[in-house]
């Protein structure tokens, strides 16, 4: 299996980790990991900076899968099933169908860069 393949089931598994949040059948604890993990996979800050080499990836490439794992773990097989089959269909020849729901996102890390920026400088 290819990185090109990787990043798109770890995409899906995404897509599906954010149709799962919203089922009623899902635990209250797993939605709260799976929210932590979609937050990790969408924030542009990571424990460890990728601009050091290799140790920079090494966070991608083993707390997201790592977190992942736990989250499909924790619902129920038949609801991550059911997302699975959902989330081939949010995304469509490799982008977002639904691209604005990234704006709730932008903004939040627009207000703190904002903060930050008001505060220490």
């Amino acid at each position: 299996m290819n990185l090109k393949e990787t990043a798109r089931r770890l995409t899906r598994k995404i897509s599906a980790l954010a149709l799962a949040i919203r089922h009623e059948e899902t635990p209250w604890y797993a939605k709260i990991l799976a929210c932590v993990t979609i937050g990790y996979a969408l924030s542009p800050i990571d424990l460890i900076p990728d601009f050091i080499p290799v140790i920079g990836y090494l966070d991608d490439i083993i707390i997201l899968p790592f977190l992942i794992i736990i989250c499909l773990k924790l619902i129920p097989a038949e609801v991550m099933a059911e997302c699975e089959e959902k989330a081939e269909f949010v995304w469509k020849d490799g982008k977002p169908v639904k691209w604005y729901y990234a704006i709730p996102i932008l903004v939040i890390w627009g207000i703190i860069i904002v903060f930050i920026c008001t505060r220490f400088l």
